[in-house]
């Protein structure tokens, strides 16, 4: 997701480096083909189509991948293959709730109240009939510059109020005429979640006196949810929401030294520039020094009851979530992965402690209760693949005790950070998207880029982390022991390596062999599969064109074949843009997909409604003009 630099700048404490010999930075890209080869590869893998699609630079083509690639675009545009459509379906400051005012960049709090949030991201579409589906939609922060019509030189009481309006969900309701899906505004379900709705801390977290405030002194009752990063959901029918960068709307205004535990989670004495503690004190840590942990959290709302109160799950630990990636295990047992989106942070995994039932009421609480893992992963020197196994965060494991820091278990989940570090979890290049094959046999996930790799003593060179700086990120893909996802153990391997050959000839930096001129992109983010098991890309990245990023163009999103390791370009977004969020209708024939950020920090954007109005991050339908399936 979109970022504030300096968050980045927030690392762990140090620790020793995870392997003491690493890649040689001047590795050649042929010697790296052929130690990602089938010969090079161990278990599963080394029978894996796409690593020897990897070690082969002319692989057959995909038959999975139905659609002619597009070129890169600097347009101010959605560009789409041939025979496909993008139309706008909801943009920042449309109507959500019946009687909301048209946008205007003059509306006051009460207007945003009404109306779809700023900066969409991660999404899920939950039909109801052929005709009707709700669509849940995060709304992850706002562009100063465009939310007030002052820029944000001056905040007043009403303009905090309106920033936490255009923050956390927007439930929406859709119904679909003549084959079109639009907004029903008229919807019973629609609903705006912000950064004040009254919300349930749950599990072993809930009343801990870590979480109390002077305003809820049991520690229970949580206003707000935001910067509202990826999603997920569940198969009993709930939205799962993940908190990221919630130390950015914090500020210490005593000043003085924050305790590790805050400085760890990259709250600092100022905020971002939100200047919510001005005017709202729950954001000043000097005057509400828990308010912080309460937020960090993956959020569980029901969009079927918009009186539902949104349930802040502790079970699944405190940290900086992208996105929730869940299924259900062969035994039953209910599977997250997650991971933690900032430099040199880790990857985790939730197990439930309680089965999934089909149709059982029981299910609404499976994420109350379970264990939390973390995941180191080993390698061997010049192999960009390995073995791994998940830590336990249990309380009393582990050196999770009283003596390091961690009294008790609610503790751990508050300071999952802390506890991932006590245990030795491998530090990652910003894990963000998790993403699970729809055959529930693999996982990937995005790496997105970091520039302390290998600069850092707390992030060394390593096989899952193998590029110094890795300024174009890396996507990973494991597999659980006898695929079995309760599993201490797993192998993995890099799926793709973005680069840029056209830059750097050889080397790391000119990606894996399933990256050429026609298709590269740095900054994979988000991800996701649809149900042919076709895997899409999305990118968060350097849309300057230049330099190392020269030739890639604006932020894009492509699909892969993981059974051949080919990838195409299928989208190209506008001027200044992250394209991130999607789902598919069941049938597969429509795709909604997010723009955020258009002509971020006043670059020349006017999408979508061109001319010289503001740009306004948007939802995308994506058909194709046959009506036939997306990507086939």
């Amino acid at each position: 997701m979109k970022h504030f630099d300096h968050n980045h700048d927030q690392r762990p404490l140090e620790q020793e480096p995870e392997f003491n010999k690493f890649i040689e930075a001047a590795m050649s890209r042929r010697q790296f083909l052929r130690t990602t080869g089938a010969a090079g590869t161990v278990g599963f893998f080394a029978a894996s189509p796409v690593s020897q699609a990897i070690a082969k630079t002319n692989a057959t083509p995909s038959s999975l991948l139905g659609f002619g690639a597009i070129p890169i675009s600097v347009a101010d545009t959605i560009e789409v293959p041939d025979g496909y459509q993008a139309e706008a379906l909801i943009s920042w400051g449309d109507a959500v709730i019946k009687g909301a005012p048209a946008f205007n960049q003059e509306n006051d709090s009460k207007a945003q109240e009404m109306q779809f949030g700023d900066n969409n991201d991660g999404m899920t579409f939950f039909p109801l009939s052929s005709t009707r589906a709700v669509l849940v939609v995060n709304n992850e922060y706002t562009n100063n510059e465009y939310l007030y019509a002052h820029q944000g030189k001056s905040i007043s009481a009403d303009d905090v109020r309106k920033a936490q309006a255009a923050h956390g969900v927007s439930v929406i309701e859709l119904k679909n005429t003549s084959g079109k899906w639009e907004v029903n505004v008229d919807g019973r379900l629609n609903r705006r979640i912000t950064a004040y709705t009254e919300m349930e801390m749950t599990g072993v977290a809930a009343g801990h006196n870590l979480l109390q405030t002077e305003a809820d002194p049991l520690g229970k009752r949580i206003l707000g949810t935001f910067n509202n990063c990826a999603n997920g959901e569940t198969p009993w029918g709930t939205y799962l929401t993940c908190e990221e960068n919630f130390n950015g709307y914090f500020a210490n205004t005593a000043g003085g030294k924050l305790a590790d535990s805050y400085a760890r989670y990259g709250l600092k004495d100022e905020d971002w520039d939100y200047d919510w503690y001005k005017h709202d004190k729950r954001f000043d840590i000097s005057k509400e020094p828990n308010e912080a942990h309460r937020h960090g959290w993956v959020v569980e709302i029901d969009p079927m009851n918009p009186n539902s109160t949104p349930k802040k799950r502790s079970a699944l630990g405190r940290f900086k979530h992208e996105n929730a990636a869940l299924m259900v295990n062969d035994d039953g047992h209910i599977v997250v992965y997650l991971g933690d989106d900032e430099r040199g942070e880790h990857l985790y995994k939730f197990v439930s402690k309680n089965k999934f039932v089909k149709g059982s009421d029981s299910n609404r609480d499976l994420l109350e209760e379970g264990t939390l893992y973390v995941a180191k992963f080993e390698g061997t020197e010049g192999e960009l693949n390995g073995q791994g196994k998940w830590l336990e965060l249990t309380w009393g494991k582990n050196g999770l005790t009283p003596e390091n820091g961690f009294p008790d278990e609610a503790s751990v989940m508050v300071f999952a950070r802390l506890a991932a570090t006590q245990v030795g979890a491998t530090t990652m290049d910003r894990p963000e998207w998790v993403a699970v094959h729809p055959d529930n046999k693999s996982v990937f996930c995005t790496l997105t880029n970091n520039k302390y790799r290998g600069v850092k003593d707390s992030q060394p060179v390593n096989p899952i982390n193998p590029r110094e700086k890795n300024p174009y990120g890396h996507i990973v893909r494991w597999r659980p022991s006898k695929g079995n996802h309760t599993s201490p153990s797993f192998e993995w391997d890099i799926y793709v390596l973005a680069g840029n050959p056209e830059v750097h000839e050889t080397g790391l930096m000119a990606g894996t062999a399933n990256i050429n001129k026609d298709n590269m992109f740095n900054s994979p983010d988000g991800i996701g599969f649809d149900k042919a098991g076709r895997l899409w890309i999305q990118t968060d990245g350097k849309y300057s064109n230049k330099g190392d990023f020269s030739g890639m163009g604006n932020n894009q999103m492509l699909c892969s074949d993981p059974a051949t390791g080919e990838i195409r370009r299928f989208l190209t977004g506008p001027i200044a843009c992250e394209i991130t969020g999607l789902a598919f209708t069941p049938d597969s024939k429509t795709m909604f997909v997010g723009v955020q950020h258009p002509g971020e920090s006043l670059a020349p954007s006017h999408y979508p409604d061109g001319g010289s109005s503001i740009p306004r991050s948007t939802v995308v339908v994506i058909t194709r003009k046959d009506g036939g399936i997306i990507g086939a």
